[in-house]
Parts: C-alpha cells; structure tokens; sequence
C-alpha cells in the first residue's frame, strides 16, 4: 500500500496545533478543548479536529516524545549490569517523565483500554516488556523484596509523582523519594520488616 505523504501545509497546520496544545499544557491547562487550541494555533477548529478528533488522541500526541524517551531509558536500564542499577534507573525516568510532562502522566496512568493511537499501545507493550525483564532479573538476583508484585511497584510509582506535585518543586525532590522508594522495596526492607 502507497501511502501519499501529508501536504506541507497540513504538516504546519498540525505543528501549530500541537505547539498550541503544548503551550496550554504548560501553563496548567490540561482540558485541550478543541476551540480553544484552534484559536492559540490560529487555524480552524476543523483543522484541529482533522489531526486529533478527541482530546485523548491530542494527548496522546502530546505524550509520544516522552513516551519515546522513556522507552530510550528502558532499553538502557534493561542492558544494566547492576540490576539494582536497572530498577534505580527505570523508576527515575518514570518519575520524572511523569512529573515534568503531565501529558503524559495522564496517558501513562490510564489503561491500555483508553488508548486511541496504535503508536501508545505499542509504547505501552514495549514499556511493559522492558519493566517486566528489569524487575525480573532484580528478582532473581534478591534485589527486590520477594513479596513485591508490579502492580505494587506501579502503585507506589503513582503515589510518589502524586507526593512530588505536592508544593515546592518537583524536580528538587526526584532523588530524595527515589531513594526511600528503591529503600522501601529493596529487599533489605523484607528482611527488616520481617517478611523476608
């Protein structure tokens, strides 16, 4: 199948509306209501419509170069030597994707269900596969306090990118949580909390 490359001016129509949406974003509005983003990017509101007919695929948009490179830090903590090292650095990039993108904060945190662009499901696939090996192998080498599930590890992530949003700045306060995070489900942890 040929596919037709997309006019120079839908490709400048499509920039602006995302540079638009990004701009919204950054300033705390995360709504991306169609016709508000048609007027910051100044084009049509069915040019906005065209590119990204729901808020979810604008989102989604907004969220793939994060999405993208934290994929990038995956793959890189999945070739660590030190599968301590591998965990400390996932969960570093999942933090601070999360607290510096909301967009894709909102996209991460939801279900696969919700998902409308193919490219975010194969994201998610991936960042699954990648999270599974490097919190496999910190297992196998007792790493990880044995009682320790993945759903227990995504909802302490979430909890701590809720705990860092809490007033100050973020960014000050990644290393400190990640430490009493990677504390809380090393498995000196279970060893001291006796359930090792």
């Amino acid at each position: 199948m040929v596919t037709t490359p997309r006019r120079a001016d839908a490709v400048r129509n499509r920039d602006r509306v995302l540079a638009s949406a990004r701009l919204a974003v950054a300033t705390g509005d995360l709504s991306l209501q169609h016709n508000e983003i048609a007027r910051r990017a100044g084009t049509g509101v069915g040019t906005v419509y065209r590119h990204f007919p729901t808020r979810r695929a604008l989102l989604e948009a907004l969220a793939e170069d994060s999405f993208t490179a934290l994929l990038d830090d995956a793959r890189a903590a999945s070739r660590q030597d030190d599968a301590l090292a591998g965990v400390r650095m996932l969960l570093r990039a999942l933090l601070v994707r999360q607290v510096t993108d909301p967009a894709f904060a909102e996209v991460i945190s939801s279900g696969p269900e919700q998902d409308e662009c193919p490219q975010s499901s194969a994201h998610r696939t991936e960042l699954d596969d990648l999270a599974r090996a490097v919190l496999g192998r910190a297992r196998q080498t007792g790493a990880l306090r044995p009682d320790l599930t993945d759903d227990d590890l995504r909802h302490l992530v979430c909890g701590t990118v809720f705990a860092l949003r809490l007033g100050g700045t973020p960014d000050e306060r990644v290393e400190r949580y990640l430490r009493v995070l990677l504390d809380g489900i090393g498995a000196g942890a279970a060893a001291a909390d006796g359930t090792a």
